[in-house]
């Protein structure tokens, strides 16, 4: 199995597996979090813990216009959002949907297979639920 050597696959995919830290798709494996936009699979950098969050939306930002819903896999459980960063995403017309990471794989899986206009931005899990 391949890994994805700069953090970039140029096409959003299903995710096939989680756990162990990271995600597997496309035939490959990825060790962290990982961000699902319309520009493909790419490596959510510094993002270990729903707090780091905050910080790295700009990425998700530049696809704003491609993204009708966003998932947030908050990691093993669900994590409350801050008013401000919902705000973000409202003023981005951009539905935000937080849950745990398990939760979020399924359904971008099943969205993405709906042909939807859906992102997402995945905390890594050590262990699948």
């Amino acid at each position: 199995m391949t890994e994805i050597a700069d953090g970039h696959f140029e096409q959003q995919s299903p995710i096939d597996a989680y756990g162990n830290g990271g995600f597997r798709f496309a035939e490959m494996s990825h060790v962290g979090s990982l961000l699902c936009l319309p520009t493909g699979m790419h490596k959510w950098h510094g993002v270990t813990s729903f707090q780091y969050v905050a910080n790295n939306l700009d990425q998700i930002w530049q696809s704003a216009d491609d993204i009708d819903v966003f998932l947030l896999g908050t990691g093993d459980d669900i994590v409350f959002v801050d008013e401000d960063i919902r705000q973000q995403f409202r003023d981005r017309k951009i539905i935000l949907e937080p849950m745990s990471t398990g939760a979020a794989v399924r359904t971008y899986n099943i969205l993405l297979g709906e042909k939807r206009a859906v992102a997402a931005g995945l905390i890594s899990v050590e262990r699948a639920k």
